[in-house]
């Protein structure tokens, strides 16, 4: 019995594979002109794979290139200069970047310590997350802080909804607990599928980790 072929674009002629994008067009289109709401967004990046305050820092900077105002708080990160925060600086008074963390918490090995500066991160955030000058606000690792305790979550959504209707604001880290999602309007998770710390036992490098 002859095998047929599976369809893809590569096995369409010229003009069936026309026909195919002119009706995916049409639907395209449809989709556009039956969605013309706009408002600010609640965002989650979650999971344990690599690239969730990359793929944050690359709307922070789609927001700066708008010429939109944005700040961002980083929850545990702080106890170094991160470079991102180097790289940032050159925006100016476009952007307020505060590193409000004291590293890892087997770092620190003081829970109270580190429940502590959480909250006054926090405190700081709100002051962001409620002044409409900033179109767009990351809280980095705040998942992080609710997954261990340090944040409640049901105070961190209740601040949030003082947030503007037109700005935005993005949780990164793992662990972000099931309200936060249930909550969010777009919610991203990374999955872990292989990396070299573990696999090929290579240390964190300066531009890949930090």
């Amino acid at each position: 019995m002859r095998s047929r072929l599976p369809v893809t674009d590569a096995n369409l002629t010229a003009e069936q594979y026309k026909q195919k994008m002119q009706r995916r067009k049409a639907i395209q289109d449809q989709r556009l002109a039956e969605r013309s709401l706009e408002k600010g967004l609640l965002v989650v990046h979650t999971g344990n794979g690599k690239g969730k305050t990359t793929a944050a820092l690359g709307m922070v900077l789609r927001s700066l290139g708008h010429g939109y105002r944005v700040a961002i708080v980083q929850f545990i990160k702080g106890a170094w200069e991160p470079a991102e925060k180097a790289a940032l600086e050159r925006w100016g008074e476009q952007l307020t970047f505060q590193a409000m963390g004291e590293g890892f918490t087997w770092e620190t090995q003081d829970r109270e310590r580190d429940i502590a500066t959480a909250r006054a991160a926090w405190e700081q955030a709100l002051v962001f997350v409620r002044d409409p000058i900033y179109r767009l606000v990351l809280l980095d690792e705040a998942n992080v802080a609710l997954k261990l305790g340090f944040l409640d979550v049901d105070t961190v959504l209740q601040g949030l909804l003082a947030k503007p209707d037109d700005s935005h604001v993005i949780l990164t880290g793992r662990g972000a607990p099931p309200k936060l999602i249930a909550a969010a309007d777009l919610v991203t998770e990374m999955t872990l599928v292989k990396h070299p710390f573990r696999e090929q036992g290579v240390k964190a490098q300066p531009g890949i980790e930090f």
